[in-house]
């Protein structure tokens, strides 16, 4: 399985995107505006928007290409549609429901098999979440001190419109398909589609 070992704080600043979204509340010290100078050509652009995503949901060309082509498929507008899917992925709603500081971590958490989705056991970190599903911390990993601490550390986090949570039974129900207007996140998909379409 590849893997991503490329800092994090530089990738946010060369992509425009607080490293808040990722999880991480570090402030860089470097000049924000030092890469604002350069003359961005619309393809610039296009490919910006494509990592952006990428980077933010650690989705790798291909997987990424798949979900663009099931996106085209669906109904609706393919750039919303794109959206759609990568929030609807497992280790995002983990991360979401606050069981992980990190994107990162939440794939891991998941692999190893501290979540449920509808009582079965999920370490797919792709699976796709339907509208119905409830997704809970596996019982056997609710006493662990880990999650203990991950829970307390991301109290403050708001869980986004579109999952219901239940802090008691560590759990969440998946109310509605996520929007483009939940996300904490600015980003123009309409370009990926553009990108694409080429």
């Amino acid at each position: 399985m590849a893997v991503s070992k490329e800092p994090i704080l530089k990738r946010c600043r060369h992509l425009g995107i607080s490293p808040m979204v990722m999880g991480i509340s570090k402030n860089s010290n470097r000049n924000p505006n030092a890469n604002s100078r350069k003359k961005v050509s619309e393809y610039g652009m296009q490919l910006k928007e494509k990592q952006k995503l990428k980077f933010i949901y650690g989705v790798l060309e291909k997987p990424f290409y798949h979900y663009f082509e099931i996106a085209e498929k669906m109904e609706g507008k393919a750039g919303d549609n794109l959206i759609t899917l990568l929030e609807s992925r497992l280790d995002n709603v983990a991360y979401r429901m606050g069981m992980a500081l990190t994107r990162r971590e939440a794939r891991q958490l998941v692999t190893h098999r501290h979540f449920t989705v509808n009582g079965q056991r999920v370490n797919i970190p792709s699976y796709r979440v339907k509208e119905g599903d409830v997704i809970a911390l596996y019982e056997g990993s609710r006493s662990s001190q880990k999650f203990k601490d991950v829970l307390e550390q991301t109290a403050n986090r708001p869980v986004p419109l579109w999952l219901e949570a239940n802090k008691e039974n560590f759990s969440v129900k998946v109310t509605r398909m996520p929007k483009v207007e939940d996300l904490d996140y600015e980003v123009e998909a309409h370009l990926i589609v553009e990108l694409y379409s080429k």
